[in-house]
């Protein structure tokens, strides 16, 4: 898999081929998994409330700061994301 930047986030990484048909920004270089550590992430997710926008994944650092392996899914843009703590941020998971 490759992964982009999200455009207007520090550490929310979306598949780079996805989303054709939503307006998502990626930005810069291209990542795969080792890079993005998701081979880190434990055998079980621990499933979260889902977000409306993937800008609000960011924000719940200071509210309810995500441990590895939380995921929750993003209407906005009918994916899901997984918060990997080696690289403090979020992945898109493959459906």
């Amino acid at each position: 898999m490759h992964y982009k930047k999200m455009a207007g986030t520090a550490a929310v990484f979306v598949l780079s081929d996805q989303h054709a048909d939503k307006p998502v920004e990626r930005q810069g270089m291209i990542w795969n998994d080792l890079e993005l550590q998701l081979h880190s992430l434990p055998d079980q997710l621990t499933h979260k409330p889902p977000m409306a926008t993937s800008l609000a994944l960011e924000g719940l650092e200071s509210y309810d700061p995500p441990d590895h392996g939380d995921m929750r899914e993003v209407s906005a843009m009918d994916a899901r994301f997984v918060y990997v703590a080696p690289i403090k941020g979020w992945v898109e998971l493959a459906s």
